[in-house]
């Protein structure tokens, strides 16, 4: 996946400085980081509004432009997807896979101190839960 998003995001940047008349992404550069954020919550709105409604095909078409608009994003904040893979990993070491970090400094510190960083990851089978570490 990482791979795509890579060559999206080069696509992006390649594409930033066209014609915003023939293209959408040169066109979202144009009108500034605002819109481009209106964009992603739009799609974001969708994704979770197609997920709800059952709709996998949708949820589906709606990720990847979710995605598009995101990779858009980056671009103009001068984020890398490396920068973010990277505080994806960060995350990982500190509180396991699928986790997210708490808001609070101290919460995190309290956590970390309690030993309780890397929280186990659960596997469901059937009706038995089976923890991995």
């Amino acid at each position: 996946m990482s791979d795509s998003l890579e060559r999206l995001y080069t696509a992006v940047l390649a594409a930033r400085d066209l014609d915003p008349a023939e293209s959408r992404t040169a066109r979202l550069f144009q009108q500034g980081p605002a819109k481009m954020a209106k964009k992603v919550a739009e799609e974001a709105i969708e994704v979770a509004i197609d997920a709800v409604g059952g709709e996998p095909d949708a949820v589906i078409r709606e990720s990847a432009d979710l995605l598009y608009n995101l990779a858009v994003l980056w671009a103009s904040a001068g984020v890398r997807p490396a920068d973010v893979w990277a505080e994806m990993d960060r995350r990982e070491r500190l509180l396991g896979i699928a986790e997210k970090l708490p808001k609070s400094a101290a919460k995190l510190a309290k956590q970390t101190a309690a030993g309780l960083n890397r929280r186990p990851i659960v596997a469901i089978a059937g009706d038995r839960r089976h923890k991995q570490r």
